[in-house]
């Protein structure tokens, strides 16, 4: 554990303090997932890999991130809130928080003190040390639902925001029921912590190796293969470029499957003022 970010406190504030109660359920997810090699079986294997797409290309990058965040292209209304629910099973906090805290991170991208998972602080802490020493600006209600008010004003918002973890529960009896505790550790577990790490590659590995396409103020950079297990989420320094671009990956062989299914969405009238292409005059650097 590096030493470089317990010596950058909040400015003017105290020093960062552990979170035991992050670094137990945490710790217990990552154990329970190691139970893996003993309850193997290729249909867990196969729900593994269908639930690590819907929850994290679906949920997390095309909605959280893409249409949430971003705003980068329109659904209606009913089918954004399934979206965003199922942004809320992959376990990495509520729209709101999750929203608010990315909306920080580029509003004030790499610095120690406004970006919450800053890369300046050195690779674990923008992997998940930024987790398990929450800052109140970054983990209070009041605080981080400032940076979305458009998702605050809603009720359902708010209501998933309260009770995503929660909804871990109906999950795990529904795939208990399907398959027993084989599917329970691969879908839950198992599903959980590799769509963790694969996020937060996007906000510790992606500043830190890869090429960049365009000159920008940060360090954001594209990796491949960050971009592959995140469905295209790693092309960073694109998407720090244009920010509110709907696809990551601009070069034909950069792979953005999440593009992929807002592409198919607007083929079927679903997605609406899809963002494609960047802002007139915009230039490579």
């Amino acid at each position: 554990m590096p030493a470089k970010f317990l010596a950058i406190a909040p400015e003017g504030g105290q020093a960062l303090r552990l979170s035991w109660t992050n670094v137990a359920f945490f710790a217990a997810v990552h154990a329970l997932a190691l139970l893996a090699p003993w309850f193997f079986s290729w249909s867990a294997l196969g729900l593994l890999l269908f639930l690590h797409w819907l929850f994290g290309s679906i949920g997390i990058c095309l909605g959280y991130h893409r249409l949430l965040s971003h705003r980068s292209f329109q659904v209606p209304k009913g089918l954004e809130y399934a979206i965003a629910f199922i942004g809320a099973l992959a376990l990495q906090g509520g729209p709101i928080s999750w929203v608010g805290a990315h909306r920080q991170h580029h509003a004030h991208t790499e610095d120690i003190h406004l970006d919450p998972y800053s890369a300046q602080r050195g690779f674990w802490w923008s992997h998940i040390l930024w987790i398990l020493y929450p800052r109140p600006e970054f983990f209070d209600y009041q605080i981080y639902q400032k940076f979305a008010p458009d998702l605050a004003r809603q009720p359902f918002y708010r209501w998933l925001d309260r009770y995503f973890l929660l909804l871990q529960v109906p999950l795990a009896v529904l795939l208990y029921a399907l398959g027993g505790w084989s599917f329970v550790i691969y879908g839950m577990f198992v599903r959980t912590v590799l769509i963790w790490h694969s996020t937060w590659f996007v906000n510790s590995a992606s500043h830190i190796w890869g090429y960049r396409t365009f000159e920008s103020n940060d360090g954001a950079r594209n990796l491949w293969w960050v971009s592959l297990v995140t469905y295209g989420e790693g092309w960073h320094n694109n998407h720090h470029t244009y920010p509110h671009m709907a696809k990551s990956g601009l070069r034909w062989w950069e792979i953005d499957v999440t593009w992929w299914s807002i592409k198919a969405l607007q083929t079927l009238g679903l997605a609406k003022k899809v963002i494609s292409s960047p802002p007139q005059g915009a230039g490579q650097g």
